[in-house]
């Protein structure tokens, strides 16, 4: 008889035990596919991201962003900052010469470009200073360019104008439809 009570003890023990983890499995519909929605196969989601870039070994460019997105997609595999970037480039010294600062940016690993977008600020440490709304780099052509208005402010003038060609370091940039230069009194 004692065993009995034994066995009759444990089964309404695993009865119970079983009853209350069905009723802790219970989720939220709505939860549920909130999250579904936040996941995607085909993007990888990285945050406080900090991405070092080199050149023959060399490091030229600290990138940081807040929030980066990979996207897989064998059409357009990119990298995507939506909450913004800020870059910092080195020269062989591991020396700050200049940074830039978007509030959007996308590179693109097929055409190898980047697009910088939203309250663009490129500033050099000789002084240079160019502000614009959108700023595109073409890796294999080492040429950034763009249409959008832009501000070239240098040590004795500031120029205004739409459109901009520059050499990847700066050093030939030219402003393609000039509105106006501003002599600046120091």
């Amino acid at each position: 008889m004692a065993g009995r009570s034994y066995t009759i003890s444990s089964l309404l023990l695993l009865a119970g035990l079983w009853l209350l983890s069905l009723s802790a499995c219970v989720n939220d519909p709505e939860e549920v596919l909130a999250f579904q929605e936040k996941l995607n196969e085909n993007v990888e989601t990285a945050e406080g991201v900090r991405i070092i870039f080199s050149d023959s070994g060399i490091v030229r460019g600290i990138v940081t962003a807040p929030l980066m997105l990979n996207y897989l997609d064998r059409s357009d595999p990119r990298q995507e900052f939506p909450d913004g970037l800020t870059v910092e480039f080195l020269d062989e010294y591991q020396v700050t010469t200049s940074t830039l600062v978007a509030k959007w940016g996308v590179y693109r690993k097929r055409t190898r470009t980047i697009t910088v977008r939203d309250s663009v600020v490129w500033e050099s440490t000789d002084l240079q200073k160019l502000e614009t709304e959108e700023l595109n780099w073409d890796e294999k052509e080492e040429r950034i360019h763009t249409n959008k208005f832009v501000v070239l402010s240098q040590p004795d003038y500031l120029i205004t104008g739409y459109g901009l060609e520059a050499d990847q370091s700066f050093e030939n940039a030219r402003v393609l439809r000039v509105d106006g230069r501003i002599p600046v009194r120091n």
